[in-house]
Formats: C-alpha cells, sequence, structure tokens
C-alpha cells in the first residue's frame, strides 16, 4: 500500500528540507499496457537523482509521466512541483511551471541555428540564463552560434539540447539517455556541466543506462523493476551493494 508523502521532509532523507518535486502513487499506460505502477518518491531542491533499472522497467515512461505528455497517460496519482500541482496540468502549462525535458532524440529544430534553437526558447526577458551565460556554460555552442544545430557532433546536439532547456530558466531538468552514443571524453564534459548547475540550485532527474556513471555522479538512486520502486537511497548504497547492482542493473 501507498502512503502519500509528506510533502514537508523527504523520507529517504535525513534533512527535513522541504520536498521539492513529489510523486505520489503515479499510475501511467501506454494504451493497455501498465507500465509504471504506483510510484511515489519525494526529490529535494538542489539535487541529482538517478532514475535507474533494467530495460523496460518504466524509467523513460517515469519522466515522460511527470513531464505531462499527451503519451502515457497517467491514470492515477500526483505530482507536486515547488507546490504546483503538475497531475492538473497540460505538458504546456507543466513547461511553464518550471519542467524541462531533454529526450533521448534531442529534438533539435532544423533548419535553426544553435543561436536560433536558444532564443525560440529563451524566456522574455531571461532571467538565469541569458544566452550568453549559456555560452559560458558551453563554450563549444558559442563557438558554432552560426552553425546549424542538426549538423553538430552527438555531444554538441545534447549540450544543446540542455542549454536550450535551461534558456527558458526551469526548475527541474529531467535527462533522458543524455550519455547515449557519446566518447566518454564528451561525457566527462557533460558531467562536469551537471554539476555545475547542480552548484547554482538546478534540481536533476537523469535516467541512464550508464548506471556506474550516473551512480557517480548523482546524490542519490531510485530503482526500478516492472514499473515499481525497489530502492530509494543514496548513490554511495548503490555502489557499494554488488548484490543490488547485479539484481536490479546487471552490473
Amino acid at each position: 500500500m501507498n502512503v502519500r508523502p509528506d510533502f514537508s521532509k523527504n523520507a529517504n532523507m535525513a534533512e527535513t528540507a522541504p520536498a521539492f518535486l513529489s510523486v505520489w502513487d503515479m499510475h501511467s499506460y501506454y494504451g493497455e499496457s501498465y507500465i509504471v505502477q504506483g510510484v511515489s518518491f519525494n526529490v529535494h531542491e538542489g539535487e541529482i537523482v538517478a532514475l535507474l533499472g533494467r530495460n523496460g522497467a518504466g524509467k523513460t515512461t517515469t519522466l515522460r509521466s511527470i513531464a505531462r505528455l499527451d503519451s502515457p497517460q497517467v491514470q492515477r496519482g500526483e505530482i507536486w512541483l515547488d507546490h504546483k500541482p503538475l497531475h492538473r496540468m497540460a505538458s504546456h502549462e507543466a513547461a511553464t511551471a518550471g519542467l524541462g525535458l531533454v529526450p533521448e532524440d534531442r529534438r533539435i529544430i532544423p533548419g535553426l541555428t544553435v543561436e536560433e534553437n536558444l532564443q525560440l526558447a529563451q524566456i522574455a526577458p531571461p532571467v538565469g540564463w541569458s544566452i550568453e551565460r549559456l555560452y559560458e556554460l558551453f563554450p563549444r555552442l558559442g563557438e558554432r552560434r552560426r552553425q546549424e544545430g542538426v549538423t553538430l557532433s552527438g555531444g554538441e546536439q545534447q549540450m544543446l539540447a540542455i542549454a536550450r532547456a535551461l534558456a527558458r530558466d526551469i526548475k527541474l531538468l529531467l535527462l533522458d539517455e543524455p550519455y547515449e552514443g557519446l566518447a566518454p571524453v564528451i561525457v566527462d564534459e557533460i558531467e562536469k556541466t551537471l554539476r555545475h548547475i547542480k552548484e547554482q540550485g538546478m534540481t536533476t532527474i537523469l535516467v541512464e543506462q550508464n548506471a556506474v556513471r550516473a551512480l557517480q555522479l548523482a546524490d542519490r538512486a531510485i530503482i526500478l523493476d516492472t514499473g515499481s520502486i525497489v530502492f530509494d537511497g543514496t548513490a554511495a548504497e548503490v555502489l557499494e551493494n554488488e548484490s543490488l547492482r547485479a539484481e536490479y542493473l546487471a552490473i
């Protein structure tokens, strides 16, 4: 039986700081397929949380459900971001409330330069992340600002996708497989950037098949198995628990 989270604290954390994101008893479907089965968890402001599990465990569906996308369908549950009820919002309203999803395919807009992709996303006037500040965060993008976004390398496109999300002055960053297909040196660069924006107060949920890299970056880990949470604790606990990694992550 699921117990609604205490929105004033996270039961899995020693601290009593308010929960920034609270997901309570969320059930999501693709058609008749029951994918996310009563998931509940809290995330504190400024945390990086790795959402892990084997293929088909429900990780991407959980991210898409939080983002309020039309597919999957959330048929029950509540999602609160900074005291705002995302579960009552359409996807564009959730985006306005401060949620930014970087999907696995990045969705760079063809025909637009790097700068035009950023300009299209940016709120006016920018509150936290001006385009010039984003170029400081991602120098490669500044060097290629006049280049069409879809002609960038895979790693540069991932940087652009993250920068475009930040340009909307989001409160919560959702990353779906950001390291897929990237060289280790590029992964290092993206991790350095994610640590930097964490220092600026960004809250991030990361879905990643490269579980070890994700755990080395994250503060906490949530492990899903067949649509349910089987572990919610510190990333260090997972790195130190060989049997847990073998059973649910195959590492």
